[in-house]
């Protein structure tokens, strides 16, 4: 007998499970009968937060579920649903990644600049406002930690990418390039930015025709 698929929502850098996007989705697999899991990767906390402890998030939740998965990942949970696609090919059934932050340990003197980059590595924190907007101290650690990571992670199963031509974040360029290296992977560019929020419902139904086809 055939296993249905289960369903989870990775969220960003700085965000949560009940950020606007994750509701959004959420809301549109509900209304198709389906839950749409939202695991807090922040583990411990933001202010601890590491790749390798939202990776152990994502194995919690499909461990104790059983599976396969299909995997929506969001920015920096883009990147962590193709890291544990990697890791876990025979658990993960199709991925969803939406502008995926590949070689995001590489981004942030991009995005921060070489000053406050100097800082976060010296005094070992930086103050970043999480997912509620609370600033928080953010370990140096998360950079070292994601650091050890594949920069651009190959998977196997069927995905599909969307990234915002407008995306200051992570340019789409990323997304191009490692979609051309993915036979399996198709990229539909959005006129939006790195959030998505104007694209959320379109989003939500093509993930679900693509997940359920």
């Amino acid at each position: 007998m055939t296993i249905p698929p289960r369903y989870a929502y990775l969220h960003g850098f700085a965000s949560g499970p009940l950020a606007r996007k994750a509701v959004q989705l959420a809301a549109a697999f509900e209304a198709r009968g389906l839950v749409l899991e939202r695991p807090d990767l922040n583990r411990p906390s933001f202010a601890a937060l590491t790749f390798t402890g939202a990776l152990a998030a994502v194995d919690a939740l499909v461990t104790a579920s059983g599976g396969p998965w299909c995997l929506v990942g969001s920015s920096m949970g883009g990147a962590i649903a193709a890291l544990y696609a990697n890791a876990n090919p025979e658990r993960v059934a199709r991925l969803v990644l939406l502008c995926p932050g590949f070689g995001l340990a590489d981004r942030w003197p991009a995005v921060l600049g070489a000053d406050v980059m100097k800082h976060w590595r010296e005094t070992g924190t930086l103050v970043v406002p999480d997912g509620a907007g609370t600033p928080t101290a953010l370990h140096y650690r998360f950079v070292e930690d994601s650091a050890t990571y594949l920069r651009a992670p190959s998977v196997s199963c069927p995905t599909l990418v969307f990234h915002g031509q407008r995306d200051e974040t992570i340019p789409i360029e990323s997304s191009r390039a490692w979609v051309a290296a993915h036979p399996n992977a198709t990229l539909i560019e959005l006129d939006d930015d790195h959030r998505l929020l104007a694209s959320a419902a379109q989003i939500g139904a093509a993930a679900l025709d693509f997940f359920l086809t």
